[in-house]
């Protein structure tokens, strides 16, 4: 840098007002080259100043132009760089928004699955209370109550499971919202980043409003605490955590699929099963029943004859006695001769061997009548027996293939 000397003006003018001085011509001569060097010395000065001014002001242009030309080459960068992250946000954010909506229709189908159940667990329990009313013997843990009773198991585990599951899916919406929630905030910042960065890049040194931005703006290294690899790392982590949740999503989806298939083939085997053991048992009831009244049908004419047989009996005693009273009388009557006449001849012979005969023949058709009265009676017991076992499976028949059959006509188990 360059320093300019100048002569005082109160030391000149106090060298006049003194008394004059007369100098030499070398003092003269002096004074020139004194004056003529001084100035030459200045202007020389002044020349490599102004060349330096002229240089630090071209440097300068070309300094500035550099820069706000690599500004403007690192703002087209950036620019690009959120455009890029812009892209891939939202291409990950629709798959996420459509991810929501494919799970919550997986959540509405496990919902109306869940209601499905209700209908045939009811039925089931139902079927199960109506037979309990089944009396006597037919009250039994049969095959029927067997399926029934497994039924109600496999409905209510279908139940428990797909409740687990339905929990599982609002859990796994919640998080796929929440990935939701930070890829559109990190959206909105990239877009409001864009926007400035693109308001930027359009300044130049002629704009009309840069005067009123540099006086009003701060100029601050708030942004300085987040590094470039830093800020691209935290869409990247966002965009992981949406794929992340994303393939959980998949993978749910693809295990509730499988799961409602699988649960309504079991419960429709299971009802299938339930059915077939409902209708041998109806068939074994019938048959039951049919064996039964067959048997029921020739006790009664069994009865009939045994009746008829007991009257015979009766009326064959009947006829007997009558005879008996006569061989008895005759007997009776003969014994009364006198004497010699009272003799043991082939008449009195004949009516003691009648008397005998008769007597043994009533008894043993006694024997027989009382035989014939016990086995009636016996025959009736059990006419009294068929018809309440007929009853019975009468009843049976009822609760099966009318209470139970109706409860379950109804109930048809379609895919979830």
């Amino acid at each position: 840098m360059y320093v300019l000397s100048a002569i005082k003006p109160d030391s000149a003018m106090s060298r006049v007002m003194e008394p004059a001085h007369t100098f030499l011509p070398s003092e003269w001569k002096h004074a020139n080259r004194v004056h003529f060097r001084s100035a030459e010395t200045e202007r020389a000065r002044s020349e490599r100043l102004a060349a330096e001014c002229k240089r630090l002001i071209e440097e300068s242009e070309k300094s500035a132009k550099r820069m706000q030309q690599d500004a403007n080459q690192r703002l087209e960068h950036r620019i690009k760089d959120i455009k890029f992250w812009r892209q891939e946000l939202d291409q990950k954010l629709q798959e996420v928004v459509q991810e929501i909506e494919v799970l919550i229709t997986f959540k509405n189908r496990v919902e109306r699955a869940l209601e499905s159940c209700s209908e045939p667990l009811k039925a089931t329990l139902d079927c199960l209370n109506e037979r309990q009313k089944r009396v006597a013997i037919d009250l039994v843990s049969d095959e029927v109550e067997r399926e029934l009773l497994k039924e109600k198991d496999v409905i209510e585990g279908v139940i428990t499971l797909l409740q687990r599951t339905l929990e599982q899916i609002i859990e796994q919406i919640r998080l796929n919202r929440s990935a939701k929630y930070y890829l559109e905030k990190d959206l909105r910042d990239k877009f409001q980043a864009e926007r400035i960065d693109d308001f930027c890049s359009m300044l130049t040194s002629t704009s009309a409003n840069v005067e009123e931005q540099i006086g009003a703006t701060q100029f601050t290294a708030g942004g300085a605490a987040v590094t470039p690899e830093e800020w691209e790392s935290f869409s990247n982590v966002n965009i992981s955590k949406a794929e992340k949740e994303r393939n959980n999503s998949l993978s749910l989806r693809a295990l509730v699929d499988s799961l409602l298939e699988q649960t309504a083939a079991d419960m429709r085997q299971q009802h299938d099963a339930t059915g077939t053991a409902l209708e041998l048992r109806i068939q074994e009831t019938r048959t039951a029943k049919a064996l039964l009244e067959d048997q029921l049908d020739k006790l009664l004419v069994e009865i009939a004859n045994q009746e008829q047989n007991v009257e015979a009996l009766k009326v064959a005693i009947a006829d007997k006695e009558e005879p008996l009273k006569v061989a008895q009388t005759r007997l009776y009557a003969r014994s009364q001769r006198p004497g010699i006449e009272l003799c043991h001849d082939p008449v009195h012979t004949r009516l003691l061997s009648e008397v005998q005969e008769l007597t043994g023949h009533i008894m043993r058709l006694k024997e027989g009548l009382a035989q014939s009265e016990m086995e009636l009676k016996a025959l009736t017991r059990n006419q009294l027996a068929l018809e309440e076992e007929i009853q019975v499976k009468s009843h049976s028949l009822y609760i099966d293939e009318v209470i139970c059959s109706q409860l379950r006509q109804p109930i048809t188990i379609h895919n979830f």
